[in-house]
């Protein structure tokens, strides 16, 4: 009987920090989670344009010999995915058209998941995962999606 008591009574006190931990953790804003979201998507994407830009005969020898994108030309290709990864970044840092730009990255996503780099799904699913919750939950309130969505007096849920 002691023990049980003496049990119950340790364990009231872990639980109540356990409780204080998961309230602050839950208390985090969304906006300030989606900062480094929208930043890490924006490093992948940018990174990927200037490793292409670098060497931008080499990029084209890719498009056209191992990457092989269906429907599109080579050269054609490279240059929209090029402009992809040059814009969509830039959008995602400011907070800018955030939903449509994570919608655009997350189809490019599954088209090199799918016919490019099959094999690099754990990567990509990072890459979907990080735009998934920006496609669903918006840029945050740090962003110029929320300032022009209170200027222009649009309703809180669509401000993201």
């Amino acid at each position: 009987m002691t023990t049980s008591a003496s049990h119950s009574a340790s364990a009231t006190p872990s639980g109540g920090m356990c409780a204080s931990i998961l309230a602050r953790l839950n208390a985090v804003p969304y906006w300030l989670l989606a900062i480094p979201l929208r930043l890490a998507v924006a490093t992948i994407f940018w990174n990927s344009a200037m490793t292409k830009l670098a060497n931008w005969e080499t990029a084209l020898s890719l498009f056209a010999e191992e990457y092989k994108v269906p429907v599109l030309p080579s050269e054609l290709a490279a240059y929209i995915v090029v402009s992809i990864e040059l814009t969509a970044p830039m959008l995602l840092v400011l907070g800018l058209l955030t939903r449509p730009t994570a919608l655009v990255l997350l189809g490019m996503t599954a088209v090199i998941e799918i016919f490019v780099y099959p094999l690099a799904w754990p990567t990509h699913l990072q890459w979907a995962a990080m735009l998934l919750v920006l496609l669903c939950r918006g840029p945050g309130m740090l962003s110029l999606d929320h300032l022009l969505a209170r200027r222009l007096g649009l309703p809180a849920c669509s401000r993201g």
